[in-house]
């Protein structure tokens, strides 16, 4: 399940670290409150087994392109999504905790495997009040699955499309 995406080599890396990308260029994709990923009450995402992120407490259940890029993969129970960044960036994010459990009950994919994203699209939508009965918990972890460190600049409320929220280390 975790392995997702293909690791870049050592060359691919090096260009990729050429490229600027700033708080600017990364749409908080729901609104919520911001909390650190150590906060999740999941091994996998608090002790960063995946990568580094943050996660939200969602407060609306739309889900939108936090940048430009390519859907790598929409889980099959569309619980969760992973994107790359133009920019070479990859990240998942995963609505809630054990909604696999759900089988896809509660969330509509707006995207597929391989199609390209803008920033602000709305990619899945989520019926907020079902999670939040039958899953784990509704918090949104936003996992950098390539090893790219983030510095969170804001914790707390945030509107969905807001940037400058975290910075790329």
């Amino acid at each position: 399940m975790f392995g997702l995406f293909k690791r870049n080599n050592k060359e691919e890396k090096k260009e990729e670290q050429t490229v600027v990308q700033n708080g600017q260029d990364f749409l908080m994709p729901i609104e919520g409150e911001i909390i650190q990923i150590t906060e999740v009450n999941d091994p996998v995402f608090a002790e960063k087994m995946m990568g580094d992120g943050f996660a939200i407490i969602p407060e609306a259940g739309s889900v939108i392109a936090p940048v430009d890029g390519k859907i790598v993969n929409v889980f099959p129970t569309k619980h969760a999504i992973g994107i790359q960044s133009k920019q070479g960036h990859e990240f998942l994010i995963h609505v809630g905790l054990e909604t696999v459990n759900l089988k896809g009950e509660g969330f509509t994919a707006l995207v597929k495997d391989g199609d390209e994203v803008k920033k602000g699209q709305e990619i899945l939508t989520f019926d907020l009040d079902f999670i939040k009965e039958k899953a784990a918990s509704s918090v949104v972890p936003i996992v950098f699955t390539d090893s790219t460190q983030i510095d969170i600049k804001k914790l707390g409320k945030v509107k969905q499309g807001e940037n400058n929220i975290i910075s790329f280390e």
